[in-house]
């Protein structure tokens, strides 16, 4: 998760949300490492989550990634829990609850529902108050 609170500080820094996210592989070898970038890119769809998940499947040459852990500072979004499944995550770890937007232990819980093809494992909390605090301050900076 350091890598992933990492990655949401540079986000910060770039004025984006700061959201982080670490793809590992079995062995726990960081594939891909992302922030958010839906600023700087002008797309709603560059979140931590996607972008990280994108650059391992694109750096392993497949669409799955069954044997790969995902840790990620901010509870998944419905789009990003979505991507999740449909990439065959094997475990998620997230540090903070979204209470407005997650998609997970919040929300539409998208692993629970019926047309979910695929649930991963789910740790949430880790990191969970400094993660939360980076948050917290970010949105207090822009107030």
């Amino acid at each position: 998760m350091h890598i992933a609170l990492y990655e949401a500080r540079a986000a910060a820094a770039r004025g984006e949300i700061p959201v982080g996210a670490v793809v590992v592989n079995a062995t726990g070898q960081v594939v891909a490492q992302a922030g958010n970038r839906t600023r700087e890119l002008n797309d709603p769809s560059a979140h931590a989550e996607m972008l990280a998940i994108r650059a391992a499947c694109q750096r392993l040459g497949q669409e799955r990634l069954a044997n790969h852990d995902l840790y990620v500072t901010l509870e998944p979004c419905p789009m990003c829990a979505g991507l999740i499944a449909a990439a065959r995550i094997r475990r998620l770890y997230y540090g903070a609850a979204d209470v407005k937007s997650g998609g997970v232990g919040q929300g539409p819980r998208v692993f629970s529902h019926s047309q979910s093809h695929h649930s991963p494992e789910i740790f949430d909390g880790i990191d969970g108050a400094e993660c939360a605090a980076l948050l917290r301050g970010f949105f207090n900076r822009l107030r």
